[in-house]
């Protein structure tokens, strides 16, 4: 019974609920929760699941290759260019000091200078999952802290590929490996001579750009003219499952592929969709993978050797802590940053899993060399949100504030606080007119065949449906300040302005509706900014017929603005009655004849009583008799 998948399962999902909800209870991060679970229903506590912990790693793996992904979505290649000395310099900083000090700390240790260094390019990697996570959790993405830790994670996630490529040039091999890997799947690097190993790395790279650009974007077009939403969800599936096949073909980590087929399409219309659909999946499978990290930690090695890896493990965060603290000085960040740069990432991430494992394929690693450093990697990211904690509660409230420093913000098309939903005729006259002002906005529009062709115009709009608070959200909208809902389906509006109101109260939303029984509805809300698409346009007609009869454009603006006013006042009265019986329209009939007097009043005090000599003959004609009668 405890070998069914479904018990497993059960025990998972079990073990998750309970442990991350007494995690949060008390204020601790949920990735601590997810480890502590991990640890209480592996296979050295409890027992619950798994002999070694290996297969499930394995396959919760696949979290980090979707929150790579999303994080490759997020990489605009233009925006990227304008970060990049931030990226190279940070990033590049943290890997090579660490790298250096590693490699001399591991041969000083005895080790030689090739496991020295395959260990050292894995002990310079942080972990990208656990960092990302506990900084979006906490809110602090757009703060100086939270810029350098994306940098440093983001240049630390591509050198990854080439640490790949580099590694089969150790390979202690004789180029006749066996074409299967360690757990018996097809492995094409080990069938080829070592030499044409890291060609075939660079091959799939390629590949992956040049069918991002020509097949996957025109594929997602195709589905999305379909309009079946879980067809989407199956190409988002599709699209990350053939990249992440491929590079583990080839031998290397799915993950980096995946990064990659994110980058490729983070310009393509489908940008939010995809985020939007993956997300939800991608923060369980995370918890799955942070979950299998704590189940694989090996306490009979520890047992074995408990004063080694201990001695081992402090002497990589010390390490680790001081390059990220100069790198945080190099760069001016200021004490409070600092420290939380350097406790945020100062452990070796589930990357080195990858480079440790494909090391020890090439023979380069020994077993014990490799069940040492596997249980070092598994403690170190265990033990940071616990490091986080002791930095936010006993050492930061000593040396200052932890907000984040103002800097200039940087010109990101994501960063706008505008989001505009439907770019028809309505929407894109809003659109266009308020980009004449130098006034951008974020465009969503579910019509995928108009996406396309408006990106062609170079207007930036994403495909999506934005009824959905994930899409919203990825988006932009928790730092939005309004919201223009410009499409004309009540069903839409209602939709929006429900999670808008729900999860966002601080955005304004402005609505479009088609008539006045559209607005009712949308007023019963709560909504008070509704425009009647038909409104505005009619009585510009009525303003033109006036004046063309001669009357004065400033007396007939100013009965325009009377006449919305009285009606809008209407409209809110008769929000909250019945619209479909006769009482209603006795009422509508009565607030009609209010609205005329009310306007006729206006007219005549306004216009005849005091600047009626800017009118025509032919109106002050009328109006006199008007007056005597």
């Amino acid at each position: 019974m405890t070998g069914s998948l479904l018990f497993e399962a059960i025990v998972f999902l079990a073990g998750a609920i309970l442990c991350v909800s007494i995690a949060k209870r008390f204020g601790l991060s949920s990735v601590i929760g997810y480890l502590l679970a991990g640890v209480l229903i592996g296979p050295y506590v409890l027992g619950f699941i798994g002999n070694e912990g290996d297969d499930i790693l394995h396959f919760a793996e696949f979290g980090v290759v979707m929150m790579l992904f999303l994080i490759g979505l997020e990489i605009e290649p233009k925006n990227f260019w304008k970060m990049r000395k931030t990226i190279v310099g940070m990033g590049g900083l943290q890997v090579g000091g660490t790298m250096l000090l590693s490699y001399i700390l591991f041969t000083l240790l005895g080790l030689e200078w090739k496991v020295a260094l395959v260990i050292s390019m894995a002990v310079a990697l942080s972990s990208t999952a656990i960092a990302m996570q506990t900084i979006k959790e906490k809110g602090l993405m757009d703060s100086t802290f939270g810029t350098a830790s994306f940098s440093i994670l983001l240049f630390q996630d591509i050198i990854v590929i080439f640490m790949l490529g580099f590694i089969p040039l150790l390979s202690n091999s004789d180029g006749n490996v066996s074409a299967e890997n360690q757990d018996g799947h097809s492995n094409l690097l080990n069938s080829l001579p070592i030499g044409l190993q890291t060609l075939a790395i660079i091959l799939s790279v390629v590949l992956i750009i040049v069918a991002g650009k020509y097949l996957i974007v025109p594929m997602m077009r195709k589905v999305a003219k379909t309009g079946v939403r879980e067809l989407l969800i199956a190409a988002a599936f599709l699209i990350v499952f053939s990249i992440s096949f491929l590079m583990e073909y080839v031998g290397i980590s799915p993950a980096l592929g995946a990064f990659l087929g994110g980058v490729v399409l983070s310009n393509s219309e489908f940008k939010h969709e995809l985020e939007s659909t993956l997300e939800p999946f991608k923060n369980l499978l995370l918890g799955l993978f942070f979950m299998a990290v704590g189940a694989s930690i090996n306490f009979i090695v520890i047992a074995n050797s408990p004063l080694t890896i201990g001695g081992i493990l402090v002497a990589i965060i010390v390490l680790k802590a001081i390059v990220l603290f100069i790198t945080g000085h190099l760069f001016k960040l200021k004490l409070d940053q600092k420290l939380l740069l350097t406790f945020s990432l100062a452990q070796i991430g589930e990357f080195a899993f990858v480079l440790l494992a494909f090391a020890s394929g090439l023979n380069i690693l020994q077993q014990d060399q490799m069940d040492m450093m596997l249980v070092i990697t598994a403690l170190s990211m265990s033990l940071t949100p616990i490091l986080g904690i002791i930095n936010e509660r006993l050492i930061l409230p000593r040396i200052g504030t932890k907000e984040s420093v103002k800097r200039p913000m940087d010109h990101i098309a994501k960063s706008q606080k505008i989001i505009l939903v439907g770019f028809g005729n309505f929407g894109s006259t809003i659109g266009r007119f308020l980009r004449s002002h130098g006034v951008e906005t974020t465009i969503l529009d579910h019509d995928s065949s108009r996406v396309d062709f408006l990106r062609k115009m170079g207007f930036e709009v994403y495909y999506g449906d934005a009824t959905r608070i994930d899409l919203l959200e990825s988006a932009g909208i928790a730092e939005a300040k309004i919201v223009i809902c410009a499409t004309n389906k009540i069903s839409v509006s209602k939709a929006i302005s429900s999670l808008i109101k729900d999860k966002y109260p601080h955005v304004e939303l402005l609505i479009r509706t088609k008539d006045r029984f559209d607005a009712y509805e949308l007023l019963n809300l709560g909504n008070e900014n509704i425009y009647r698409e038909s409104l505005e346009t009619s009585l510009t007609l009525a303003k033109d017929v006036l004046s063309k009869l001669g009357f004065r454009k400033y007396t007939i603006n100013r009965q325009v603005r009377n006449f919305i006013k009285y009606d809008e006042d209407s409209l809110r009265r008769l929000a909250t009655e019945p619209n479909h019986d006769d009482d209603y329209i006795f009422k509508v009939k009565k607030e009609l004849e209010q609205q005329e007097k009310f306007l006729n009043e206006d007219f005549k005090r306004g216009i005849v009583e005091y600047d009626n000599h800017w009118d025509s003959e032919y109106i002050r004609a009328i109006l006199k008799n008007t007056k005597e009668s």
